[in-house]
């Protein structure tokens, strides 16, 4: 099949058959700065500076910590898997539209064949979607912008951030943090591990530099995908050995009926009982994160890779410039450590909600579960509103918490998906801007009302119809 001469067509086809963006309805308010400020320039960042600009909500603004664009986002930095770890149908930053989907994409490059030939999608392939994406809608990011604090002020958000050093305050009424993992939390890393010197371990989420592992002993600590991963990555580097520990006991594929499987319990989940989705958090912590098959086999094609199960790490000492750990009856040498071990969510830990971080009400402090579901690590997720809002701790305690969406893993517990990857687009980016829009419209209804109700030109006059009214025939004949 020849491919088309221009590989746009249907995504500005489709573009054209949806009509022009709506003109921005919010109105202006003296001092602020952005009606919305999107922090975090990745693929939920950018859907969202989209989908705010077609529902006409106009002065948003999306930043990013990166550089620039090729540093930004996870999946040209510390994503190291080869492919995505979710079916390559799951709908997107296409918002519904087929035209931007990725398929639309791929198909117009390659064709509908190679498109047939994988069931999912090359990491790298992704990043190029998402910057075809960014480029072919004009969404703009502000690169090397980080944002340090948010200040409660009189109706709006006080913004202090950082841009390439230099430190700048900008207003907002609303903000949405995509920013990954880091934006409710933070890599989470064994005391154990933590203790060691700096130098002989690094998270997964961390820039490791793999070419230096060539010809040395690497452990990896965890047994996620990411662990799997990291571990792969570092074997194609030219590592001498790589040994996998993981606590549990097996890693096969686990059978647990996640919420994306099925409409009704995806679309439904946000609105289950308290204790259902709590249970069905601690659910998916019991059956754990499993790595895709293809990860597993990345791993042990390699002679030099060995899996150790049921071998948690309790204790490490450096001699001899190497990390040296005791697992069971056996010791072990090691140049590096990689820590695969997942990301904590505790917003109360961060210095951007310093100001109020007292005020969020976290699960802790919403749910009380039975002795035995007792989870600390879950209990300080933050319990989020149907727009993924904060929520205050107490009734009238910070209110303008409202104004803060979290759109990153921080609302798991809430929203039963890690928040911010692929699966929960279709469903919570729209919740998300359904509830901004509502709150800016109600926000300025007296403007809006004037608006709606006030007195508009007629577009035509009497003479328009006047020869198609109906007259009685007496009145014809008096006159």
């Amino acid at each position: 099949m020849a491919l088309p001469s221009d590989p746009d067509h249907d995504a500005r086809e489709t573009l054209r058959l949806i009509g022009p963006d709506p003109q921005n309805w919010v109105p202006d308010r003296e001092g602020i700065d952005h009606n919305v400020f999107v922090v975090g320039g990745g693929q939920t960042g950018a859907t969202f500076a989209f989908a705010l600009r077609r529902a006409g909500i106009g002065k948003v603004t999306v930043i990013d910590a990166a550089p620039d664009e090729g540093k930004a986002g996870i999946w040209l930095t510390h994503a190291r898997m080869n492919r995505l770890r979710t079916p390559k149908g799951l709908p997107g930053p296409e918002l519904g539209l087929p035209g931007l989907s990725f398929q639309s994409w791929y198909e117009a490059r390659h064709g509908a064949e190679a498109y047939a030939g994988f069931d999912r999608i090359a990491r790298t392939d992704w990043a190029n979607y998402l910057k075809w994406y960014r480029d072919f809608l004009g969404i703009g990011i502000r690169y090397g912008t980080r944002l340090l604090r948010i200040e409660p002020a009189d109706g709006y958000l006080r913004l202090h951030l950082d841009a390439g050093g230099t430190p700048l305050i900008e207003t907002a009424r609303k903000i949405i943090l995509a920013n990954g993992f880091g934006g409710s939390g933070g890599p989470m890393i064994p005391a154990v591990l933590a203790a060691l010197p700096q130098g002989f371990v690094a998270h997964s989420s961390a820039a490791i530099d793999f070419a230096s592992l060539k010809g040395k002993a690497v452990a990896v600590v965890g047994s996620a995908a990411s662990a799997f991963d990291a571990a792969g990555t570092a074997l194609e580097a030219g590592a001498q050995s790589v040994r996998l520990f993981a606590r549990r006991t097996s890693i096969a594929s686990v059978p647990i009926n996640r919420v994306r499987g099925y409409p009704g319990a995806y679309d439904n989940y946000p609105r289950l009982p308290d204790p259902v989705r709590w249970r069905q958090a601690l659910r998916f912590r019991e059956a754990g994160s499993t790595p895709p098959p293809d990860a597993v086999e990345r791993v042990v094609r390699h002679k030099n890779f060995h899996l150790h199960l049921g071998a948690p790490w309790t204790n490490a000492d450096i001699d001899g410039g190497k990390v040296v750990t005791d697992i069971g009856a056996e010791t072990f040498a090691f140049d590096f450590v990689i820590a695969g071990t997942g990301y904590f969510a505790d917003p109360t830990r961060k210095p951007e909600f310093s100001n109020f971080a007292a005020s969020i009400r976290l699960w802790r402090d919403q749910y009380a579960p039975a002795e035995g579901e007792l989870d600390v690590f879950f209990g300080a997720h933050p319990y989020l509103g149907l727009g993924h809002e904060f929520l205050e701790k107490a009734l009238g305690e910070a209110p303008f918490l409202r104004n803060i969406h979290v759109f990153n893993p921080g609302g798991f517990v809430s929203f039963g998906l890690p928040i911010g990857d692929v699966p929960s687009i279709r469903r919570d980016v729209p919740a998300v801007v359904a509830r901004i829009s509502r709150d800016l419209f109600l926000a300025d209804l007296d403007s809006h009302e004037s608006r709606i109700t006030g007195s508009h030109p007629a577009e035509f006059g009497e003479e328009a119809y006047a020869s198609a009214v109906w007259r009685p025939a007496q009145t014809i004949a008096a006159e």
